[in-house]
């Protein structure tokens, strides 16, 4: 079997246990949106190198494609090391199987993003990319991309868990109530995804958004005294010690030029 078909016969299969099978503790809509998430390490004389790339080449390149939009996010703390993450939004796991292909043959993104393409060994552009996969779940089965007229803070957020039983429960609690609290108290969600693909699985992984770091702060200490999430954390099948293992936080500042 080439390759290209093996990815995308792998993509469909996670794409299709995400719709069904173990899925259906969830009841997650086959209309859910899969996103794909890459994380770009350089060093930080080359990120307008990678500016030019996202920017001129490949967000276009996706748009052609049929998929998008495309986020692009700064990491906040990382001196030494730059890392960039891209989000591409994908309507169905066809989208995702199939854009590397059609970029492959996209005359204009080779033209356009020959010099971050073509770089050279002993002057790499980037050290390395990651790259995950994740299924949107059901309470928000389509992203809610924010206005990308005004400052904004984002908040990517990773929950792990010890085994598939534990990120469904994780999952499930957020679909039966902990979403419409974040909502409620201010913590404003752009997405959430099951992890399909990619490191430390299993897990949920969930971006939101602040006009600020000051709101941020006070959205969360809402949310931590809100009298509902108290109650619901108290349930004894979601107490965190069951469900996750180990929380992720991290800071991202869009790009000027970002769609999310």
């Amino acid at each position: 079997m080439e390759r290209r078909t093996f990815v995308q016969v792998s993509i469909a299969s996670a794409c299709g246990l995400a719709a069904g099978g173990s899925q259906a503790a969830e009841d997650k809509p086959k209309s859910s949106e899969l996103y794909e998430w890459r994380i770009y390490t350089l060093k930080p004389e080359k990120q307008p190198l990678l500016d030019a790339y996202l920017r001129g080449a490949l967000i276009p390149a996706v748009k052609r494609a049929g998929a998008g939009p495309v986020g692009v996010f700064i990491e906040s703390g990382k001196a030494e090391a730059l890392r960039v993450h891209v989000l591409i939004v994908h309507p169905d796991g066809e989208s995702v199987s199939t854009l590397a292909s059609k970029i492959e043959r996209d005359e204009e993104y080779r033209k356009t993003g020959r010099e971050f393409l073509e770089a050279k060994a002993a002057d790499p552009a980037y050290t390395r990319i990651e790259s995950s996969l994740l299924s949107a779940i059901a309470g928000l089965p389509k992203i809610a991309v924010p206005d990308v007229s005004k400052g904004r803070l984002l908040n990517l957020r990773i929950y792990e868990s010890h085994n598939d039983r534990a990120n469904l429960k994780k999952i499930e609690m957020f679909n039966a109530g902990e979403l419409a609290i974040f909502q409620r108290d201010g913590l404003m969600p752009v997405l959430f995804g099951k992890a399909l693909l990619g490191s430390a699985l299993p897990n949920l992984t969930y971006l939101l958004v602040f006009p600020d770091d000051e709101a941020r702060k006070a959205a969360w200490d809402k949310f931590r005294a809100d009298p509902e999430w108290i109650k619901l954390k108290s349930i004894p099948e979601y107490a965190d010690k069951e469900i996750v293992s180990k929380i992720t936080n991290i800071l991202l500042t869009p790009a000027k030029y970002s769609e999310v």
